[in-house]
C-alpha cells in the first residue's frame, strides 16, 4: 500500500469516527507518518499484476475517498458541539432494540463543568416516563447521598447513564446495548468536563473502566478516566435491597470529599 493510500484511509476514519464521538478522539489528532509498503514480488509479478489491475479494476481516486468522507461528514463542526446538538443526536437515535420500548430517552440533567459527573447503569420505569435521571426510589436517595457531602444535581453536578433509553422490566442493558450508547456518554464526559467520575455500580465501572470489576472488592479506590479521577461505589438501587452497605458507601462519599476539597 502507498502511503498517499495509507494517509487518505486515516483521513476516512478521522471523519466517520468524529461524526460518531461528535468530536475528534485524541488519536485522530496527529497524522501518523506514512510511507509505501516495500515492494518484493519479482519483475514477472509485477507486470502480471500490472496487466490484472488495467483489465479488471479501476484506481481508488482521491475524489472517490473524500466524496464517502463529504457523505459521512457531521452536520455540526466538531469543535463548536454542544450539549443541545448531543441531545438532538440522542434524541433521534434508533442504534438498539431499546430505542422501540422507550417513552422517552433520558439525556443526563445537571450543570456545565460539574464538580462531579455521576453515570448509572440505564434508565429505570420513573425515569422512562419523566425523561429525567435517577429521579424513582433510587434518585431520591442518591440526592440525600450527594447532598450529605454538598453536592447537588442543580448547582454542581451532572448526572446521566451509560445508557440512555429504559431496558424492559429495568433489566441490566446488553453489552450490545452499551456499545452503541456508550458514544453518546463519552462525548458528555469531553463537554462537560467533569473534575470528578462517580461510577454507581458495576455495570458503569466496567465501561467506563473497560474490564471487569467487583464493586464489593473495589469500591471506594480511585482510577483514572483520560486524566479524570473515577470512583466506584454501590448503585442506589442495591443501598435499597440491602441496607448493611450504606455504611461502607457513606464512607466512599466521605473520600470523595475529601479529594474535591483538598482541590478547592
Amino acid at each position: 500500500m502507498t502511503k498517499n493510500d495509507k494517509e487518505l484511509i486515516f483521513d476516512l476514519l478521522k471523519t466517520c469516527d468524529s461524526h460518531i464521538r461528535g468530536y475528534t478522539e485524541t488519536s485522530f489528532l496527529t497524522k501518523p507518518d506514512f510511507c509505501d509498503d516495500p515492494v518484493k514480488e519479482s519483475k514477472v509479478e509485477r507486470e502480471d499484476l500490472q496487466a490484472g489491475q488495467a483489465v479488471d479494476q479501476q484506481p481508488v481516486q482521491a475524489a472517490d475517498v473524500q466524496a464517502v468522507a463529504l457523505e459521512t461528514a457531521p452536520q455540526t463542526d466538531s469543535k463548536k458541539l454542544t450539549l443541545s446538538d448531543l441531545k438532538a443526536k440522542i434524541e433521534r437515535c434508533t442504534r438498539c432494540s431499546l430505542a422501540r420500548t422507550r417513552n422517552n430517552v433520558v439525556i443526563g440533567e445537571g450543570v456545565e463543568n460539574p464538580k462531579v459527573l455521576v453515570v448509572g447503569e440505564g434508565p429505570g420505569e420513573e425515569e422512562d416516563l419523566q425523561g429525567r435521571p435517577f429521579v424513582g426510589r433510587a434518585g431520591i436517595l442518591l440526592d440525600k447521598m450527594l447532598n450529605a457531602i454538598n453536592l447537588d444535581r442543580k448547582s454542581n453536578c451532572y448526572i446521566a447513564n451509560v445508557v440512555k433509553c429504559r431496558p424492559p422490566q429495568n433489566r441490566n442493558p446488553f453489552p450490545d446495548e452499551q456499545s452503541a450508547c456508550f458514544g453518546f456518554l463519552q462525548t458528555q464526559i469531553h463537554l462537560l468536563k467533569p473534575q470528578f467520575i462517580l461510577c454507581m455500580g458495576k455495570i458503569a465501572a466496567e465501561k467506563l473502566l473497560d474490564q471487569k470489576f467487583s464493586v464489593n472488592e473495589n469500591h471506594g479506590n480511585f482510577y483514572d478516566y483520560n486524566g479524570i479521577p473515577l470512583m466506584v461505589t454501590f448503585h442506589p438501587s442495591a443501598l435499597l435491597r440491602n441496607e448493611s452497605l450504606k455504611r461502607p458507601a457513606w464512607e466512599d462519599l466521605k473520600k470523595l470529599k475529601a479529594r474535591l476539597d483538598s482541590q478547592n
